[in-house]
């Protein structure tokens, strides 16, 4: 609610006298607010006191309507309302903080709101305090707006940062943090955004601006494939001769990481091998692999020879001090060799490999999973945990994928592809990267449309992996979260303004559904609205 300035005061002390006096006789007086309890005068049968009252004019008094929710994007998930003037920011207020480990959230949020930073002091009248405190998962947090302040808590630093993007963004978009008590926290853990900067180049300034957009949709994933047949866009010292021309230096990608790491953003590399190397093969033309006829396979490394893991290893350990996060993707998607009618008739030197390591029953398949588990095991050796999409992970084989590996989950339509629940079934945790909804592919080849926020908002969910069904809810805890794809098929059909522009609704939507996966209350159109607000 607007707290009245001091010219509004009077003015609602002078309306309160000549309502009172003209009422002297027989009037109810259902008092005007000043946060006082209600005052009401209500004469006997004989009509007694009631003038004399009226004359005296009882004392002023203003009550607060019960508060609502502050318009958030995410929407909140629980609020408790309560009576009062909310906070808003003015000179007199400031920004303090309980633990040091808070002081770059508190001078980020002093910052937006315009407000002074006074550190670790103790908190006074119009304060926003800032502590880590409670129980509960890292990224929960409270928000308790009252007498006047605002304290934000939360178990973990990420927490209370997410506490601070509610209060900007209701500050935003009403002027107030209401009163009450916000209590909040992601359904899914992993919440992001991948961009493939490999096939289009995209400049660090463009790629800063969307980790503050996601920042504040609470979004803590940012997913960067800078690997493929078209481009390797981070320099390189180990292997400078297949860095495109067009690239990220290492200090630029340190300042990615850097402001990443600052809003609560975890940088996920991906190099994706055995398929989509073109970019190092074309330096390096003696691994890539050849069918029977001699003819080169697009993009795809020779995984029988030696040199063709030492390379790609190289480069995962050279990577491993740019992005220190916990995570990193393989790829291991659409491995050319796997995608012929027999692969074993068409590239019969794998074959018979595949045969002296596993047996009679070894396949290519099989070469392929083992040189996924290999890469695993470097990044996992690391301190990292290895994701790998989907069509990556084969049945049948004599070699399984290792049971640690997170399924990235991305399409039924490629060759080989297995539906969500096999890999649910078999115990393994997935990423919900659904191309029915969350792939923004440049230029729309092979009958992919750009995605509609629309359609994200009122018809997707973590459980609906593939297509437009979901799968059974047990399996809901197997699902860790989801992502939203940026992919650059033909990468001049758009520029980084369109592609900015365009995928700005699609990532709100994601970012609410992830967050509250619940069918949400607020309708689309004002959905869209409130996202205009926050700017």
């Amino acid at each position: 609610m607007i707290r009245h300035s001091g010219r509004r005061r009077t003015r609602a002390r002078f309306t309160c006298v000549i309502v009172a006096t003209a009422a002297a006789l027989s009037t109810t007086l259902a008092g005007c607010s000043n946060g006082e309890p209600e005052a009401r005068d209500t004469p006997d049968a004989a009509g007694s006191p009631s003038a004399t009252k009226a004359a005296a004019a009882p004392s002023p008094s203003r009550t607060y309507p019960l508060s609502t929710a502050p318009a958030t994007i995410p929407s909140v998930r629980a609020f408790e309302p309560a009576r009062g003037p909310g906070w808003r920011p003015a000179s007199t207020t400031g920004v303090v903080v309980a633990d040091e480990a808070l002081a770059d959230e508190g001078r980020l949020i002093a910052g937006e709101l315009k407000i002074g930073y006074r550190g670790t002091v103790a908190a006074r009248a119009g304060d926003v305090e800032l502590a880590l405190a409670g129980d509960g998962a890292a990224e929960s947090y409270n928000v308790v707006t009252k007498g006047g302040r605002v304290r934000i808590t939360g178990p973990g630093e990420a927490g209370v940062f997410y506490g601070t993007r509610t209060l900007k963004q209701a500050v935003k978009s009403g002027g107030a943090m209401p009163e009450g008590v916000v209590r909040d926290g992601p359904d899914r853990a992993q919440r992001g955004l991948m961009v493939d900067i490999a096939r289009k180049h995209f400049t660090a300034g463009w790629i800063e601006a969307r980790l503050r957009e996601m920042a504040d949709i609470k979004l803590n994933q940012l997913g960067l494939h800078f690997s493929d047949d078209q481009g390797f866009r981070i320099e390189s010292e180990s292997h400078p001769e297949v860095v495109s021309q067009q690239r990220l230096t290492k200090a630029e990608v340190r300042r990615i990481v850097s402001l990443a790491a600052s809003l609560h953003i975890t940088v996920i590399p991906e190099i994706d091998s055995p398929g989509h190397l073109g970019a190092v093969l074309a330096a390096h033309p003696q691994l890539q692999l050849r069918d029977t006829a001699g003819r080169a396979v697009r993009g795809a490394i020779d995984i029988g020879k030696p040199e063709s893991s030492r390379i790609v290893d190289d480069l995962l350990r050279e990577y491993a001090e740019l992005f220190p996060g916990a995570y990193w993707h393989l790829g291991g998607d659409e491995y050319q060799a796997l995608t012929r009618s027999s692969p074993e008739a068409s590239f019969p030197a794998l074959a018979a490999l595949a045969r002296q390591e596993y047996g009679p029953r070894g396949r290519i398949q099989d070469l392929a999973t083992a040189w996924l588990n290999d890469r695993a095991a470097v990044v996992r050796s690391l301190g990292r945990t290895p994701k790998a999409w989907n069509d990556g992970f084969f049945r049948g084989g004599v070699v399984a994928a290792d049971k640690d590996i997170q399924v990235e989950y991305w399409t039924g339509k490629e060759i080989g592809a297995r539906p969500p629940v096999e890999y649910l079934s078999a115990g393994r945790k997935v990423i919900n990267v659904n191309d029915e909804y969350m792939y923004y592919v440049l230029g729309e080849p092979n009958e992919f449309v750009y995605p509609t926020g629309r359609r994200i908002y009122e018809q997707w969910t973590p459980l609906v992996l593939r297509g437009t069904s979901p799968v059974p809810a047990r399996y809901s805890d197997q699902i860790l979260g989801g992502r939203f794809a940026i992919w650059c098929d033909l990468a001049n059909s758009q520029t980084q303004d369109q592609i900015a522009r365009g995928i700005r609704m699609p990532l709100y939507a994601t970012a609410q559904k992830l967050w509250d996966p619940k069918k949400p209350a607020r309708s689309w159109q004002s959905f869209v609205q409130l996202a205009g607000q926050l700017g």
